[in-house]
């Protein structure tokens, strides 16, 4: 037993340590975000924000291509999330709960368009965007990003619907209920922990995504936040730059993730208790 004991609290610290060099990173961005420029560029790192203050982020936030990165950055997330979702949601129902023609053949497609390097579709992305005029346009942004996450996202859904017995609705409407309503009342709960999961990868990939809106995102007014970030960044090249406020307006980009998953984590443990229960 005191083997036992000494092994686990020895994975323990392993898992401890691990968390805290996975962290540090954060840490330093947030701490750095709080020093000025001038404490930065001392040769002898501070570890705590002593002295520190919110300067750093008042200028990024007096910054006006921040605000307008940052509404384009929100409608495009919110777009794709939606859109990936309903598509990706509808398509697992119908691959894992029907049987038709081509149905191998659709999931086979899947897996290959993952194989896809992104950077191989540039060019037939950017042709027709241009082609359609939605260059520099957020309903085009957020067409090529919903494109892009779909096919992972149904592949993810289709293991959760998929793992969702169809003798559960059957039972439904055998106790008197219409197909719809039993979807609705015992499966879809079932499945908001993978609702919930599919949102979250789509939200990540649309927030963080840079290269394909360099490609079609070229007007200074329609950049995301990744975009404006590297301007910034460039913007202070052409002096010393200022890692406070790069940092701060990195730690900024980052809010809004942490805010999200906050926000759907408490769900997410909602809906897996609740589908045990309903189990």
């Amino acid at each position: 037993m005191n083997a036992r004991r000494i092994g686990n609290a020895g994975w323990s610290v392993v898992a401890v340590v691990i968390a805290l060099v996975w962290a540090f990173p954060v840490y330093w961005m947030l701490n750095s975000s709080l020093l000025p420029n001038a404490v930065l560029n001392e040769s002898t790192p501070r570890l705590l924000p002593f002295g520190g203050s919110l300067d750093n982020f008042k200028v990024v936030l007096d910054d006006p291509g921040f605000i307008k990165a940052l509404g384009v950055s929100l409608a495009v997330t919110l777009i794709t999330v939606v859109a990936a979702i309903a598509i990706a949601f509808l398509g697992a129902l119908a691959v894992s709960r029907f049987r038709f023609r081509g149905r191998l053949g659709f999931v086979l497609a899947l897996l290959l368009i993952q194989m896809l390097p992104a950077e191989g579709l540039f060019i037939a992305q950017y042709k027709m965007m241009s082609s359609v005029g939605l260059l520099n346009n957020i309903l085009g942004l957020s067409v090529l990003y919903a494109a892009a996450v779909i096919p992972f996202t149904l592949w993810m859904l289709r293991g959760f619907v998929a793992g969702v017995p169809a003798e559960l609705e059957e039972a439904a409407m055998v106790d008197g209920l219409s197909r719809t309503k039993a979807f609705l009342k015992i499966t879809f709960p079932l499945l908001a922990p993978g609702l919930v999961a599919s949102a979250v990868y789509a939200f990540l990939q649309a927030w963080n995504e840079f290269t394909v809106a360099l490609v079609v995102m070229t007007e200074e007014q329609s950049r995301t936040l990744p975009l404006w970030l590297r301007g910034f960044v460039q913007a202070s090249a052409t002096r010393e730059i200022d890692w406070g406020a790069v940092m701060a307006a990195s730690a900024l980009v980052a809010v809004p993730v942490i805010v999200f998953f906050m926000i759907v984590q408490g769900r997410m443990s909602s809906g897996l208790v609740g589908g045990a229960v309903k189990g």
